[in-house]
């Protein structure tokens, strides 16, 4: 128990704006906030690799066979001399 009392009074120094510690409260602490920076830092990494995989994609849409052909556009242009 004198580890209890010993990080007890370590939260109390750490928290100066709390008046009272309720030891029935439960925080996430140092543990939790590793966690959530693993996982912030891999949602990061993936966003940055999905980005990177997405500039790379290339594709042509076939045309749709049901659609009326459009005009040509060499006939839509004037030809220059």
């Amino acid at each position: 128990m004198a580890d209890m009392s010993a990080s007890y009074a370590a939260l109390t120094h750490l928290v100066p704006l709390a008046k009272e510690v309720d030891d029935s409260k439960v925080t996430p602490g140092v543990l939790g906030f590793i966690v959530f920076a693993v996982l912030a830092g891999g949602t990061w990494l993936l966003m940055k690799s999905m980005n990177r995989h997405m500039g790379r994609v290339s594709f042509e849409e076939a045309p749709d066979p049901d659609a009326a052909p459009a005009a040509a556009p060499a006939a839509a242009e004037p030809k220059q001399k």
